[in-house]
Formats: C-alpha cells, structure tokens, sequence
C-alpha cells in the first residue's frame, strides 16, 4: 500500500489530481476524519472488545482474557457489526469524543495514538497495507481469549491479565 494519499482524501474531491506527502492520520484530527477514515484506523487487534473490570473503589480497570459474545476469535473482528449494539447494548461506539475520554484503550489502539500524537505502529495494517500484520506482530487478541458465552460472570475475575497492556512484549520496544 503507498503511503501517498490523494488530495481528494484529504481535501475533498476538487484537488484529486494533486498528492501529498502526509498520510489523513498525521494532518488530520480525529473529528476531522471520513467515516471511512476513522473506521480504517482500527487495527482489528480486537482489544477494546476484551470484557475489562473496574474496581469501584479505586477506578482502576483490569482486563480479562474474555472477549465479546460478537467478536471472532480467529479475525478478531465483530461478527455483526452493523447492529452489534442491538445485541450487546453496553458495546462502547468509538467516537472522537470517546477517544478523547477513555483510559482504557491499549497503548497499540490506533485511535490512541493518533489521539495522542504518535504515529501509527509499523505492523497497523494503514502501514503495513496488510490486515494480517498486526496478528504477525503478536499485537492481537487472536488466539488468546475465551468466550464470554462460556463463563460464568462471577469468575471473570479469575481471567485477568496482563498482555494486552503490552500484546508483543519486547516486539514493540524494539520497532
């Protein structure tokens, strides 16, 4: 995939004959993005679909090995999308203003990092122009979960864990 987007992308279709240098995710804001933008900045690691705890007396929030009813466990995408909400209502819509707000999203999220100012990891498939990349790079949830379905709800909290605050472990630093 080339890095060099069109002007139409980024101006609107007047200027589609010229290029620039900068991909939408460095010279735009999350509010400024096309539907189709932001939804391309999803890596499809399937991390934000991971059910989290939150202690109630300290905030803190902890993330369990147990994925949504809705997301696959092989392509880490949600099974029904489109109405996803219908079906599981507490389903968080990603908005620029929720990007803005939530402190949970994994330190890989690509809304994250553009939120936060960095570029986009090198495995991101707006990158690698590969989706299968950020399953390569260990940075997805691919393999790694149980469905919700299956457990009992008073022992999540037997599932915690770790990894998906640092996915790939040394593969990140190193990159």
């Amino acid at each position: 995939m080339s890095h060099e987007i069109h002007r139409s992308l980024l101006l609107g279709p007047e200027a589609e004959d010229q290029t620039v240098d900068q991909p939408f995710w460095k010279v735009k804001s999350l509010e400024e993005m096309t539907g189709a933008e932001w939804e391309s900045l999803c890596d499809g690691c399937g991390l934000c679909c991971l059910n989290k705890l939150e202690d109630w007396d300290t905030g803190e929030i902890v993330w369990t090995e147990i994925r949504c009813t809705l997301l696959d466990g092989q392509s880490c995408r949600c099974r029904d999308y489109p109405n996803r909400q219908a079906t599981v209502p507490d389903c968080i819509q990603l908005t620029p203003e929720e990007v803005r707000t939530l402190t949970w999203l994994p330190p890989t999220c690509g809304y994250r990092k553009v939120r936060d100012g960095e570029d986009l990891s090198w495995w991101h498939p707006l990158v690698s122009g590969d989706p299968e990349t950020v399953h390569q790079a260990g940075i997805s949830a691919r393999g790694r979960t149980l469905l919700e379905d299956d457990i009992d709800i008073d022992d999540f909290e037997d599932h915690v864990v770790d990894w998906p605050l640092d996915p790939a472990g040394e593969l990140i630093a190193k990159r």
